[in-house]
């Protein structure tokens, strides 16, 4: 039995899922990514880290990160512990909450709340990955499941408007040059010229505001832009020169530190 599966679906192009049913067995750096991520431990306990934030999370908890959250999670003491955990495009809950009436302007609103334990939230979860994953369902089963659930989501849990990147505009600027950039070899001096910072100013207050440095988050937004060429079909080798790689060996090992999966792996579903 795989550790890790992935699950797609080219009629919900939006969302994908993933299942591991050995934690002990991937291990994640603090990354981000530019959708919204939704779990639930399933077994045992692991570590969470989220925005700052580190607390221990057992079998029945909902785990939530909004887009470009640094996180991670981790074994406890080499413990097992699984997981499910979807992924969902930022347009797409972004449309869904304005047909909630939310107050949805340029930027998606966030969820207060980054672990819950509402029994209803986690079998909700569950019913909707077994759902998916089921080739036996039709494409509307899949979809109503799917729609169900986050609706449920926006009832229970409070959101909040989108503030966190308006605490340093520059440094936004400085990710942002980073992110659109992120292929090519920069260095400190081109993002300082781009965002009109200072080195040390810019190495310090980045980190304070996104929980990595400039360098991880160029590396983390290599391999977010990998991940997309990857779902194309496109080579590994060519992906790895592409997203700005010396090599595939370096790229196979940061895929997985951050992704908790190889490439191929990734590529397969």
């Amino acid at each position: 039995m795989a550790v890790l599966k992935f699950w797609r679906d080219t009629q919900l192009p939006f969302i994908e899922a993933r299942t591991v049913s050995d934690g002990r067995e991937v291990h994640y750096d603090k990354h981000s990514h530019d959708v919204f991520s939704v779990g639930a431990i399933t077994s045992g306990c692991c570590m969470y880290w989220n925005e700052h934030q580190e607390q221990e999370v057992s079998a029945g908890a909902v785990v939530l990160m909004n887009a470009k959250d640094v996180h991670a999670c981790n074994p406890v003491y080499d413990s097992p512990w699984s997981y499910i955990m979807f992924y969902v495009d930022v347009a797409w809950l972004m449309q869904l909450q304005a047909d909630l009436g939310l107050d949805v302007d340029l930027t998606m609103p966030r969820f207060e709340t980054v672990v819950s334990k509402n029994p209803e939230l986690y079998h909700g979860l569950i019913a909707l990955y077994e759902t998916c994953i089921d080739e036996s369902n039709d494409v509307l089963l899949k979809q109503t499941m799917v729609f169900d659930f986050f609706i449920q989501l926006h009832q229970i849990l409070k959101i909040t408007p989108e503030l966190r990147l308006e605490k340093n505009l520059k440094i936004k600027q400085a990710a942002d040059f980073i992110a659109q950039h992120c292929t090519e070899n920069l260095s400190l001096d081109d993002i300082c010229t781009a965002s009109g910072l200072s080195s040390s100013y810019l190495v310090r207050a980045f980190k304070a505001q996104y929980g990595m440095t400039p360098h991880a988050h160029l590396v983390n937004r290599r391999i977010l832009f990998a991940q997309q060429q990857l779902k194309t079909g496109q080579a590994i080798a060519d992906v790895a020169l592409a997203a700005g790689f010396s090599d595939q060996a370096h790229f196979q090992r940061t895929f997985k530190r951050l992704v908790a999966a190889t490439p191929r792996q990734y590529s397969s579903y």
